[in-house]
C-alpha cells in the first residue's frame, strides 16, 4: 500500500484513495466534529449503525453551565462555559448552512426549591456561583411566578440564571445530518466530501504503530488520514487493544420523559427544581408552527442518573419519580399526555471531564466522555477535534482564545494513560 501525504488533513499520512477522516459515533458529538472537518475542506465519513440513537435521542438539550456547577469541580466548570459560549455561532453557522431551526432558546433557567432543606441547598449553590462571578440570583416565590405561571402553591425558593439556555438535540442532530448531504452511504465508495456509513465500528486498523482506518462489521476497511472516535461510553472497549491508549468510559443510565403539553401548558423557560433533595427538570420547545399539532409544546422531563448498563428499558420507579417530583413543581403537567420514554446511556468517565484531541498514537484523535453535557459540549468539541487534525488555525492567540485552550487542557486525552504507568 503506497502512503501519500494530503494537505487539508494536517500532518497525516493518508493512503492513496483513503478518506481525510473517519469518525466512529453519528451522535450529535461526531456528527459535529464531521460537519465542521468537512466545512474544513476534508473529506469524511461517518461510522454508525443508528445515528443518533444513543444519548443524543434521549438528551433535554440543556445549556447550563451556570446550573450545572458543582462543588469541586471548577476544571468541568470552565469547560461548560466556554463551551456555552461556542453554541450561539454553531446554531447560527448551522442554520445558514441548512435553513433548520435548532431550537435554541435563550430564556433563562428558572431553579426552585420544593422546601426548606432544598431552599438551604439551593443557597448554598447560590453561594458557589458567586465565589465564581457566575451570573445568578436568588427570586422570590412572588417573582418566580411572574416568570412562571404554572408553579404549583408548594414552592420555598428559587433563583435565576439568565444565561443557561435550551437547545432542541434532535433537530440539532438532523440538522447535521442535511448539512452532511442527508448523510445515509450504505458502501465506502462515494467521493462526497461527507458521508454516513450505517454499520459498527468493530476494531481499529494500524499500520507501524499508526492508525490507518477502521473495519466494520460488514469487513469492509474504511482507510483514512486520521480516525476520530466519538463512540460514546461504548468508546473504551473499541480501543482496549491500542497500545498506549486509556479510555475508561463507562455507562450510566438515565431516563427522560417527553410530553405533549397541548397549546394551555405555555411554559416559557427551563425550570429546574429540588424536591426533598432530588434534581428534576422540565425543559419546553417551541411550541409546533403549523399542522394538526399546531400550538402543541413538547415538554422533556428528566432525568434519572443510575451506574446501570445501556440495557434500554425504561422502570417503573424512575418514570414515577420524575412525574411525581415534577408535578410536585409544576401541577399543570397533569393534563399533559406522556408520549414518549426514553433509557439511554450517557458516556461517563472517572473525573467527569471528556476526552478531546489528538492521542500519542498518531492517527488517532479522541471526541468522547462526555457525560451529561454531550449537547453543550458538542460545539467546542468539534472545534478542538477539528483544530488538532489541521483543519483549523487554533483555538488560542486572543484572551477568549487563550482561556478556551486553558478550560481544554482539563480534557486531555492521555491524562489516564499518564496515571495507568506512573510507578506506584
Amino acid at each position: 500500500m503506497s502512503l501519500s501525504v494530503h494537505p487539508s488533513a494536517g500532518d497525516a499520512v493518508v493512503p492513496d484513495g483513503a478518506r481525510d477522516v473517519v469518525v466512529v459515533g453519528g451522535g450529535i458529538v461526531g456528527l459535529a466534529v464531521a460537519w465542521r472537518a468537512a466545512r474544513a475542506g476534508m473529506t469524511v465519513t461517518v461510522l454508525d449503525p443508528a445515528p443518533g440513537a444513543g444519548a443524543t435521542h434521549a438528551a433535554a438539550g440543556m445549556l447550563a453551565p451556570v446550573t450545572e456547577a458543582d462543588f469541586g469541580e471548577e476544571a468541568a466548570l470552565r469547560l461548560h462555559l466556554a463551551a456555552a459560549a461556542a453554541w450561539p455561532a454553531f446554531a447560527a453557522d448551522l442554520r445558514a448552512a441548512t435553513g433548520a431551526d435548532v431550537g435554541l432558546r435563550t430564556a433563562g433557567t428558572l431553579t426552585l426549591a420544593y422546601d426548606a432543606d432544598d431552599l438551604a441547598l439551593l443557597r448554598r449553590v447560590l453561594a458557589l456561583h458567586a465565589a465564581h462571578g457566575l451570573a445568578s440570583h436568588e427570586l422570590t416565590v412572588a417573582d418566580a411566578r411572574r416568570r412562571e405561571p404554572y408553579l404549583g402553591p408548594r414552592v420555598a425558593g428559587a433563583a435565576w440564571a439568565p444565561a443557561d439556555h435550551a437547545v432542541d438535540p434532535r433537530a440539532t442532530h438532523a440538522a447535521l445530518l442535511a448539512a452532511l448531504g442527508g448523510g445515509d452511504a450504505a458502501g465506502a465508495g462515494s467521493a462526497t466530501e461527507a458521508r454516513v456509513v450505517r454499520a459498527s465500528a468493530t476494531r481499529l486498523a494500524l499500520d507501524g504503530g499508526r492508525v490507518v482506518g477502521v473495519h466494520d462489521d460488514a469487513g469492509r476497511l474504511h482507510r483514512a488520514g486520521a480516525v476520530v472516535v466519538a463512540a460514546g461510553w461504548q468508546s473504551g472497549a473499541l480501543l482496549a487493544d491500542v497500545p498506549g491508549v486509556v479510555v475508561p468510559t463507562r455507562p450510566v443510565k438515565g431516563q427522560t420523559l417527553r410530553l405533549d403539553a397541548g397549546p394551555d401548558l405555555a411554559l416559557e423557560h427551563v425550570v429546574r427544581g429540588l424536591v426533598q433533595g432530588r434534581p428534576v427538570y422540565v425543559v419546553p420547545r417551541d411550541p409546533e408552527p403549523a399542522g394538526p399539532r399546531a400550538g402543541h409544546r413538547e415538554v422533556v422531563l428528566g432525568a434519572t442518573t443510575e451506574e446501570n448498563p445501556d440495557d434500554r428499558r425504561a422502570t417503573a420507579g424512575g418514570v414515577f419519580a420524575l412525574l411525581r417530583d415534577a408535578r410536585a413543581l409544576l401541577p399543570g403537567i397533569d393534563e399533559a399526555a406522556l408520549v414518549e420514554v426514553t433509557p439511554r446511556a450517557r458516556p461517563a468517565t472517572p473525573d467527569n471531564l471528556p476526552l478531546v484531541g489528538p492521542t500519542d498514537v498518531p492517527g488517532l484523535h479522541l471526541a468522547t466522555g462526555h457525560g451529561r453535557n454531550g449537547i453543550l459540549l458538542a460545539p467546542l468539541t468539534a472545534d478542538a477535534v477539528v483544530a488538532g487534525l489541521g483543519g483549523l488555525s487554533g483555538l488560542g492567540g486572543t484572551e477568549s482564545g487563550d482561556g478556551v485552550a486553558t478550560a481544554l487542557a482539563t480534557a486531555r486525552t492521555d491524562r489516564f494513560a499518564r496515571t495507568a504507568t506512573t510507578p506506584r
